[in-house]
C-alpha cells in the first residue's frame, strides 16, 4: 500500500531502450517538467500501455511510495480511470 499521498500527475507511455529487468515492451512515466523524474517507474492500469498508442499522455492520482529495496515508484490504483489528454 502506497505510504504518500495521492495527487494528480501527468505521464505518458514509452518504449524505453532497454527493457532490461523490466516487464512488457510499454512503460509509464512521468512527463518532464514536474516533481517527478521521468526515470521514475509508474505501476498503473496495464489497459494505458495496451489499449493506446505509445506517447500517449495521461492524468492519473499517484502516490509516491517505496519498494522492500528501498527504490522510489509511483502507484496509480488500477481501478482508477486516467484522463487521456
Amino acid at each position: 500500500m502506497p505510504k504518500g499521498h495521492y495527487e494528480e500527475v501527468e505521464v505518458e507511455s514509452y518504449i524505453p531502450a532497454s527493457t532490461s529487468g523490466l516487464h512488457g515492451e510499454v512503460h509509464i512515466r512521468p512527463v518532464p517538467g514536474q516533481r517527478f523524474p521521468t526515470t521514475m517507474h509508474v505501476s498503473c492500469s496495464r489497459s494505458l500501455k495496451r489499449d493506446y498508442p505509445v506517447g500517449t499522455r495521461f492524468i492519473v492520482l499517484a502516490a509516491l511510495t517505496d519498494r522492500e529495496d528501498g527504490s522510489k515508484y509511483l502507484y496509480s490504483n488500477p481501478r482508477d480511470q486516467p484522463r487521456p489528454i
